[in-house]
């Protein structure tokens, strides 16, 4: 299944994405969120499949909302792919780098990058998303990860890289300015993608191809990362995970490349569909 959101910021309704078309899923469920996941939702919604013609269709000029409701967490992993690593000079990590990004940054694929004031190195970052389908603790091995995993999708985990590295502090605070996280355009459910450790992922600026990468190159795959955490965290339903990014980040370039105003980022994640945004300032 492919679950969507749809309308407007703040306002969005719950649906499906079914040969192209998005169905109105609004009159059975109230949002894809927690209570969603940890309800048996998914069951549920499987069985809506059965009479999905009785569903209204979206009107084409709606907008696409973020894929899953507001999370409780948005957790992110850093240095995660070794090939990125490598281009940012730093050691493979030995166990995961986690941080966090605020949960008001997730907004729909397709809405804008805002700068933030004061920003010189805005930044941008294809990532694999996953999202949790159940409270989750202290899991006893890493194959106990793959019944907590609601679907997947394309995240863009979106940086200011002077506020990150140069500001002191955590990286937190480079990552949590508004609209830092497009997520989507849909979620994808596990049964769907036959190996996410082989997804293709690009991103271009302006036409031109700055990422290209593949899940292969995780330093710790998805389910050894969902195992580790829930070591030091619960991890709720409708949390999401980004799991890094491959090269390519505008950091790693010499000399660095920064987003601006007008600018138009796309990224997309085989399976997993596209995202588009215009960058804006603040």
């Amino acid at each position: 299944m492919k679950l969507i959101r749809f309308g407007a910021l703040g306002q969005e309704k719950p649906g499906l994405l079914i040969n192209g078309q998005r169905k109105d899923l609004s009159s059975v469920f109230n949002d894809w969120d927690k209570d969603f996941f940890n309800n048996e939702g998914l069951k549920k919604l499987d069985e809506c499949l059965k009479n999905i013609s009785i569903y209204p269709n979206v009107n084409e000029s709606e907008r696409w909302g973020a894929c899953v409701a507001r999370p409780g967490k948005v957790i992110c992993i850093g240095l995660n792919y070794s090939d990125h690593a490598e281009e940012s000079g730093m050691a493979i990590p030995e166990e995961p780098i986690i941080f966090q990004k605020g949960s008001n940054t997730v907004v729909g694929p397709y809405d804008n990058i805002i700068i933030p004031k004061n920003s010189e190195k805005t930044d941008w970052e294809v990532e694999l998303g996953v999202i949790i389908k159940k409270d989750t603790r202290y899991l006893n091995s890493i194959e106990d990860a793959k019944d907590c995993i609601a679907g997947y999708c394309t995240s863009h985990d979106v940086s200011e890289r002077a506020f990150q590295l140069e500001r002191g502090g955590q990286w937190t605070k480079g990552k949590s300015c508004d609209n830092f996280n497009p997520l989507g355009p849909y979620l994808v459910t596990p049964e769907e993608i036959s190996d996410v450790q082989n997804l293709n992922m690009t991103l271009s600026v302006n036409g031109v191809q700055k990422q290209k990468g593949n899940t292969s190159f995780m330093i710790f795959d998805v389910y050894q990362v969902i195992h580790h955490l829930s070591q030091f965290m619960t991890l709720e339903a409708g949390d999401i995970i980004n799991t890094g990014t491959p090269p390519g980040v505008g950091l790693g370039f010499n000399p660095p490349q920064y987003l601006k105003k007008g600018d138009i980022v796309q990224l997309e994640i085989e399976g997993l569909g596209g995202q588009k945004q215009v960058c804006v300032n603040a």
